[in-house]
């Protein structure tokens, strides 16, 4: 072999060295972009596709579609409307439990549209929220599960009060307002609902009066 197909060959083998180190680099900037972009939510969408590739375009899709919506931000009366609207839902819960979940959500669904996402389907919802809310999506999945067990009467009590808390994260994250608890914060700082007293026994748990309901 001549030296000039030598000094070929190193050439043609750096140049693609060369490339593949910026196509890896490419790759893994986008992956730490939407890891942090969705957090958990990366993991979720990543371990449900047919391969890495495809929940990373399934993300990117989303946040494609995300930067189309013409989000809204809430003026204060607003934001202080939905607040006093979750408050009544915070009373309700102390005596119709299963209308305040169901209210909740209502409120929290309108909460979305209001804001500017699409609500007509619950898949849609929460892929378009997930690019800006994904730290509280799984709040809300919780949330829509517990309610939708409620309708068909299989929530108990303890459930709906947890359901509860998990449409306030959401509802807390869309108004922009009172963050909830991230992993890791100290407890005691998560949002507080109403308990409610089942029977005589439950000396234990307290229920608020209607003028001194939680916040």
């Amino acid at each position: 072999m001549s030296p000039t197909l030598v000094i070929i060959l190193v050439v043609v083998v750096v140049v693609l060295l060369v490339i593949a180190a910026i196509v890896f680099g490419v790759h893994a900037s986008r992956r730490r972009r939407l890891q942090k972009t969705f957090g958990p939510e990366y993991d979720r969408v990543v371990g449900d596709a047919d391969s890495r590739t495809a929940g990373e375009r399934e993300l990117e899709e989303r946040r494609k579609r995300h930067a189309g919506l013409e989000l809204k931000a809430l003026s204060a009366q607003n934001k202080a409307r939905y607040s006093a609207a979750w408050e009544e839902v915070q009373i309700q819960f102390v005596d119709a439990p299963e209308q305040a979940v169901a209210t909740a959500d209502e409120l929290v669904t309108r909460l979305i549209a209001e804001r500017g996402y699409p609500t007509g389907d619950y898949d849609e919802q929460l892929a378009t929220l997930s690019v800006a809310h994904a730290r509280t999506l799984g709040h809300y999945r919780d949330a829509h599960a517990i309610s939708e067990r409620s309708r068909i009467g299989e929530a108990e009590t303890e459930d709906l009060r947890q359901a509860l808390v998990h449409y306030r994260a959401l509802f807390a994250d869309l108004l922009g307002e009172n963050p909830v608890r991230s992993e890791g914060a100290a407890p005691g700082t998560e949002p507080d609902v109403p308990s409610q007293k089942t029977d005589d026994h439950d000396s234990d748990v307290a229920v608020p009066r209607r003028d001194a309901t939680s916040r």
